[in-house]
């Protein structure tokens, strides 16, 4: 058992309280209680203003070899999209392991106390499976543990190299490059996950399930893979509307958005999470309300792949939860995703001030949780999970801030850089702004110094 005594925690409201001490038995926050001005001798004292954990709620982690090696190309998504193929192919279930402990170990000193692997990187290269057939995502998995993140395995359904225009077969089949993503039939992935899900769920480990997206499953695909969410409770992602391209397509051979054809297939649910949801008109948005389902916005890549900034003020206004992914990992800094939710507002609406500073920390936090499949995370209060990041107020970017500002610093200013200490599942896991497992540049380095060319 441990006592915490925090100088400012936010707890949920407006502003942050004050001279707040928590008392954490095992992965669990058991007992909470404000304006304690003298802490216990034996308690620890952390100074600045701590909040519940981030969740990053997609993630690609190979993705992270590609930062500074495609943003000055120019193109599109597509042309991006080639780039990213090599790097996945060059892969291996120990290089895996070694870039994805690099990267989760940045995520947590970045703040996130949890992430979504969006994992179709399954198989070989040529499509053959590991002796192993989970090989890579037990990888992604030790990985994790090695990195001291919670985590939720997304295990990906990739069946199709992608969805044509009418008046031809709807998909073509997988590519070259493509053929480690794919099991080959829907029944295939679903024997391979379940396996994966029950051999891994723990207490910081839970396994769901992904739909790539409808360029790569087709309906009857996606509706098992729904069932299979459904059997078994796990939470269920999926690609939609990242780019117009899709929903032409998707109109073209089907007649419906992304969106109305996953409502249709029974994919749509309180447990489902569409992933960027960026080119999308009032009816989807009022679908996706109608069905419980959550959106997950991914500001730093979406504006890095150009793919357009998403309707996250409608989606709020029409009560759909929000919440953010570091995706590709041209950024990972929870501060600059949840930053980017209201200033993309603003560039759009010349408004200020669409998303307060407490409802952005509600985004970047328990809303992530919630999606991820840890309901009991993302925020400080008895009885839930003892998942907590503590933010510097005296760096360069926050120095100066007092009182009601504290929580405006946080949300507007600080950055990765000023996380200072992070708690995950009752263990400290960052402490003076240094990982306590992993020396994170130098693991970055030499991980990804392998996949590169």
């Amino acid at each position: 058992m441990t006592t915490y005594w925090f100088e400012h925690a936010w707890l949920g409201g407006e502003t942050a309280d004050t001279d707040v001490l928590i008392t954490v038995d095992g992965e669990r926050i058991t007992s909470l209680e404000t304006g304690v001005p003298h802490p216990p001798a034996d308690s620890v004292q952390l100074h600045g203003v701590t909040v519940p954990s981030f969740a990053n709620g997609h993630s690609h982690a190979f993705q992270r070899a590609l930062r500074g090696r495609t943003h000055e190309r120019r193109g599109s998504f597509w042309t991006w999209r080639e780039l990213m193929y090599r790097a996945a192919e060059r892969l291996d279930p120990d290089g895996y392991h070694r870039l994805a402990r690099a990267v989760f170990a940045e995520m947590v000193r970045a703040g996130f106390g949890v992430v979504g692997e969006f994992h179709y990187l399954h198989h070989r290269p040529d499509g053959t499976p590991y002796a192993d057939a989970n090989a890579m995502g037990e990888a992604v998995i030790a990985a994790a543990a090695d990195a001291g993140i919670r985590l939720t395995v997304l295990d990906t359904l990739y069946l199709h190299g992608g969805l044509t225009t009418a008046g031809s077969e709807p998909y073509v089949p997988v590519g070259p490059k493509q053929q480690r993503f794919s099991d080959g039939s829907v029944w295939a992935w679903v024997e391979r996950a379940r396996s994966l899900k029950l051999a891994h769920d723990s207490a910081t480990v839970n396994v769901g399930g992904a739909i790539h997206s409808v360029r790569t499953v087709d309906p009857m695909a996606m509706r098992v893979a729904a069932e299979w969410s459904h059997e078994l409770e796990a939470v269920l992602h999926v690609h939609v509307s990242e780019q117009p391209a899709e929903n032409e397509a998707c109109q073209d051979q089907f007649s419906w958005s992304p969106v109305e054809l996953l409502r249709r297939e029974d994919v749509l649910g309180p447990r489902t999470t569409l992933i960027h949801a960026t080119h999308v008109d009032a009816d989807d948005i009022a679908t996706v309300a109608d069905t419980g389902a959550a959106v997950c916005l991914c500001p730093t890549t979406e504006r890095d792949l150009a793919d357009g900034i998403g309707p996250g003020r409608a989606f709020d206004d029409a009560g759909v939860p929000l919440c953010i992914g570091s995706d590709s990992h041209a950024v990972i800094d929870p501060f600059e995703e949840i930053r980017a939710v209201e200033m993309n507002e603003r560039v759009t609406s010349n408004e200020r001030t669409v998303f307060r500073a407490d409802q952005l920390l509600g985004i970047g936090t328990a809303n992530g949780y919630a999606a991820l499949g840890w309901p009991d995370g993302g925020t400080i209060a008895v009885g839930s999970l003892a998942d907590f990041t503590t933010i510097r107020l005296d760096s360069i970017r926050t120095a100066g801030s007092t009182g009601e500002s504290v929580l405006a610093t946080a949300a507007f200013a600080a950055a990765a850089e000023d996380v200072n200490h992070v708690v995950i599942a009752g263990r400290t896991v960052v402490e003076n702004g240094r990982h306590l497992d992993v020396d994170v540049a130098p693991a970055l380095a030499e991980a990804i110094d392998a996949v590169v060319e």
